[in-house]
């Protein structure tokens, strides 16, 4: 039996499992980061390892109507020293995104700006990052990492959400506190990004099960675009998206309201039917080249995209040499 046959017969969940687990071990990430094949296949959900790569994919977004948002890729970093480097490659990259016209909307994670080093050096470089967005009038999201830092990351937000530019933070639905947290949100008039969730999460602080993940989501949707400021509904289940559009209508909600958010090479054609509808679509890009911890989320939140990648790692392996190294 081949891998990709093996892999095919574990349960979703189990793989789901192991593939977030695996993107914790640098020493594979530094593997990963070697290999031609895997580098080949991340360019799909990557838009290069350089600003400049970016850029001329946000261009060609931006030319097929779709908004974006950039993520400078990086997270846990183990120094203040590299905290203070991460940031400044997002002032390098709001600087740029302003120079060319492009969207001024950023991504970004809290333990890359420092939040496991040390609180205070995260606080102060996320106020320099807010402070540039303030001068080229960006708007700088939150993203939320797993559960045990969820309290610090909303913490963290609040305290900064008056010190420069725009802001907001992501809620996952499928933390069982997320239902608390988006009624504080909309009091505060937060701007909220909805997602699943991409991280391996115990039972008791999460929903186990894909059913009650969706519920919850269709849940939090519906009372942030009735009620919320600007939400942005992250997901690529179309079940999700066409009861969204169905709120929208029902309670004339239009498309300046709220926007849907996909990432970058997934969906491409379900992004460009959306906004060919009208719909505001915004794209997660990812550059740089940390990309090992977000390549293997995205192969957990879709296994078909694992598969893929074995059955050309065996086709590769069994092709005839051709005599080139």
């Amino acid at each position: 039996m081949s891998l990709a046959a093996s892999v095919r017969l574990l349960p979703e969940r189990t793989l789901r499992s192991l593939l977030i687990s695996l993107s914790q071990r640098r020493s594979l990430g530094r593997m990963a980061v070697g290999n031609r094949l895997t580098r080949r296949m991340v360019a799909r959900f990557v838009a290069g390892e350089t600003l400049d790569a970016a850029l001329l994919v946000l261009a060609r977004l931006r030319a097929a109507g779709l908004r974006t948002t950039v993520d400078v890729l990086g997270e846990s970093v183990t120094s203040a020293e590299a905290a203070t480097s991460a940031a400044d490659r997002y002032l390098e990259t709001l600087d740029a995104l302003a120079a060319r016209g492009l969207d001024a909307n950023v991504s970004l994670k809290l333990t890359q700006m420092g939040l496991d080093v040390d609180p205070a050096v995260c606080r102060a470089n996320l106020e320099r990052i807010l402070a540039r967005a303030a001068e080229r009038n960006a708007f700088v999201r939150i993203d939320m990492e797993d559960h045990t830092r969820t309290d610090a990351t909303l913490e963290l937000w609040r305290a900064t959400r008056t010190v420069g530019a725009s802001s907001g933070v992501v809620i996952q639905a499928a933390l069982r506190r997320s239902s608390a947290d988006v009624d504080r949100l909309i009091a505060e008039r937060g701007r909220v990004r909805l997602c699943k969730g991409a991280y391996n999460e115990p039972a008791g602080v999460a929903f186990p099960t894909k059913p009650e993940v969706d519920a919850s989501y269709a849940a939090l949707m519906e009372r942030l675009l009735v009620e919320g400021e600007y939400p942005a509904l992250a997901t690529h289940d179309e079940r999700l998206i066409a009861r969204a559009v169905s709120i929208a209508q029902r309670e004339a909600i239009g498309p300046e309201r709220f926007e849907f958010q996909m990432l970058y090479g997934i969906r491409r054609d379900l992004q460009e039917r959306l906004a060919a509808q009208g719909w505001t679509v915004r794209v997660y890009v990812p550059y740089g080249t940390e990309w090992y911890p977000y390549f293997m989320r995205r192969l957990a939140e879709r296994p078909a995209n694992l598969l893929f990648l074995l059955r050309s790692l065996t086709r590769e392996s069994s092709a005839p040499a051709t005599g080139r190294s």
